[in-house]
């Protein structure tokens, strides 16, 4: 419940944060663009080789609402022009997994950010967009009522998804959408089993679009004195092409259990350390290369010497407002213990200055599988 917290302080810190700054800079124009929307969710499974996906279960698929709240940046010098004017909001998530003995019923409270491809010239636009958040009320495996969900082990789970979806600019408010998208649901291995659940289907729905000055201006619902209800782009703004070299230290903690603590709620620690250099092309691209110091408590069975692991690995990050979304994949120097032959670490960073940096991010063994996730600070000591 505490990460619950956190995750929705965090949300609403940043949505409060980015509509505020938005507002003051749209108010010169009296445009405030804004919008609702509904969409439906139905799919299928992407399935495994264990008792869950060879029960029959997952072979109904699953279904799901989502509701959204939105806003749309205008501002010609902002951050927002240089990546062809990305819209971002909040939603909630209400999913229908099958069957809700073994998963229970999920909901997700999530961030989202919007970014249209095509352009605002075209009546049907293509637009790609992530959204990240915490899922809730999920039934999690318990070896005497719940053995079949081999999937969930907690309550709560990170919520990812990415659709890939289509505008088309029914009237002048209304929107009708449609998509193909992929959710995954996982804890990070902090509670197993920790398989996740992975969903791919298609999305339906429809979005009303208008201008919250408009109150302001006439709130005369007989009015003719309209303000434009939705925001038409121009052209994307130049970016900065201005690079750099970095040296970044970065520091993070996780907990996550062992086979052998399923069903309790036992944890034990884990600790990441990153030595980096990071060549920055321009706002957008950076190029990562560094060493990793890993510590886990969950080796039991050896001394506490013997816990650590080194590591180096190669990334990228895609930049955008103060926010960085970085891939990383590594392999161990040192004896792996059982991890695998590499690693791979996707993670979001927030740059909470030019010198300092939150990040929380995954850490994987060999493959796709979760290891733990990491929480943790960083800085920037070395800039030239």
């Amino acid at each position: 419940m505490k990460k619950l917290y956190l995750i929705l302080a965090l949300l609403t810190c940043f949505f409060s944060y980015s509509q505020s700054s938005s507002d003051n800079l749209e108010n010169n124009s009296q445009n405030r663009f804004r919008f609702i929307e509904i969409k439906s969710h139905f799919g299928a499974f992407l399935k495994s080789d264990n008792a869950l996906g060879n029960s029959g279960i997952l072979d109904n698929g699953y279904g799901g609402v989502t509701v959204k709240l939105g806003w749309q940046p205008t501002n010609p010098n902002g951050w927002a022009s240089r990546y062809g004017y990305p819209s971002y909001g909040i939603g909630a998530y209400v999913g229908f997994l099958s069957d809700a003995n073994v998963f229970g019923n999920p909901n997700a409270i999530y961030g989202f950010m919007n970014f249209p491809i095509s352009g605002s010239h075209k009546r049907n636009v293509f637009s790609i967009e992530p959204s990240l958040g915490i899922t809730y009320n999920l039934n999690p495996f318990d070896e005497d009522t719940n053995e079949l969900n081999t999937s969930i082990g907690a309550r709560a789970a990170v919520y990812f998804n990415i659709d890939l979806g289509f505008t088309y600019k029914f009237t002048r408010e209304l929107d009708l959408l449609y998509g193909f998208d992929f959710t995954h649901f996982s804890n990070g291995s902090t509670f197993r089993p920790n398989r996740g659940l992975n969903l791919y289907g298609i999305n339906l729905g429809m979005r009303y679009n208008y201008n919250a000055a408009q109150f302001k201006k006439d709130n005369d619902p007989y009015t003719n004195n309209v303000l434009p209800a939705r925001f038409k782009r121009p052209l994307r703004a130049a970016r900065d092409t201005t690079g750099g070299n970095y040296i970044s230290v970065y520091v993070a903690g996780g907990v996550g259990q062992t086979d052998r603590e399923i069903g309790t709620n036992t944890v034990f620690g884990t600790f990441s350390g990153v030595l980096d250099y990071e060549h920055q092309f321009n706002e957008v691209h950076t190029l990562t290369g560094g060493v990793d110091f890993f510590y886990d408590n969950r080796f039991r069975d050896v001394e506490a010497s013997e816990r650590t692991l080194i590591g180096v690995h190669a990334g990228y990050d895609f930049s955008f407002w103060k926010l960085a979304m970085k891939f990383q994949i590594g392999t161990y120097v040192s004896d792996d213990k059982g991890k695998g032959g590499y690693f791979m670490r996707p993670a979001l960073r927030y740059n909470i200055s030019k010198t300092f940096f939150a990040q929380i991010g995954l850490k994987t063994l060999d493959g796709g599988s979760a290891d733990y996730i990491e929480y943790g600070f960083g800085f920037k000591p070395f800039k030239w």
